[in-house]
């Protein structure tokens, strides 16, 4: 089995985050970056499946050239190779974009499982899955909390907020689990050094069959048209209570504020 998961290099939340001035886009070339942590949460489910049976495991992402990191955790996880598509033409490229190029390169990969997280911690649509089953003409079986795989068939249980539904699909197929499917591992040592052998794959919007202008700016039916700064955060009210008085200063402070 064929199984290559789709992990997104993001921004550290920790980190600076901020935008491109001349175009609004998010700067991810000249921030610390990491590989998704929701993504981890796919990489996981695809080193279980292969675990359990006979499966190879490759990293895609799509970024600039620091996206590598998020191939390389994959590979330092237990994934078994990496590909990058890079392009400078795909960067302010949107979710529909995004599945295009992603959909391109699952089919030269040829996988029979393709797994995602359940959104990005960047952006957080969590659409391209569906996407990219829609242009693979795949079926799609999102938002697993729990997956098995049982020879052709992948159920998932999808947990709502007042039921859980069963649901099942025949590879080949995409599938976005949630943060709930597993624990995602850290990468042993040995995993780490091991990862420096595996083989990883560069490809241009060229060796997929696309142009400049079916991606990127050009190509995106969306457009961030302003950026505003989060206002600083302002000094907290102590209410104190030496005379007796704090439990009424409280109340008032919170009436006046709609607190209550």
């Amino acid at each position: 089995m064929k199984i290559v998961v789709c992990a997104k290099f993001v921004p550290d939340a920790t980190a600076d985050r901020r935008f491109r001035s001349e175009d609004n886009t998010v700067d991810r070339a000249g921030v610390d970056g990491l590989l998704s942590e929701l993504d981890e949460y796919a990489v996981e489910t695809a080193l279980t499946v292969k675990e359990a049976g006979d499966a190879e495991v490759t990293v895609l992402t799509v970024g600039p050239e620091q996206a590598a990191d998020a191939v390389k955790k994959g590979l330092q996880m237990g994934a078994d190779a990496g590909v990058h598509v890079v392009d400078e033409a795909i960067h302010g490229s949107d979710a529909v974009a995004t599945s295009l190029i992603l959909a391109k390169a699952l089919g030269r990969l040829e996988a029979d499982l393709v797994v995602f997280g359940m959104g990005s911690t960047d952006g957080g649509m969590g659409v391209v899955p569906a996407m990219v089953s829609e242009r693979l003409g795949l079926p799609a079986v999102t938002l697993g909390s729990e997956v098995s795989v049982d020879g052709q068939t992948v159920r998932i249980r999808r947990d709502g907020d007042t039921a859980s539904d069963t649901v099942e699909g025949t590879l080949p197929l995409v599938l976005s689990v949630s943060d709930q499917a597993n624990e995602p591992r850290y990468p042993s040592f040995k995993g780490i050094m091991a990862a420096k052998k595996k083989p990883v794959e560069s490809w241009s919007l060229a060796d997929l069959g696309l142009t400049a202008e079916q991606v990127g700016g050009s190509g995106a039916w969306t457009e961030v048209v302003e950026v505003t700064a989060r206002p600083a955060r302002t000094a907290g009210t102590i209410v104190t209570d030496e005379d007796g008085s704090g439990a009424a200063e409280l109340v008032g402070f919170l009436s006046t504020n709609k607190f209550l």
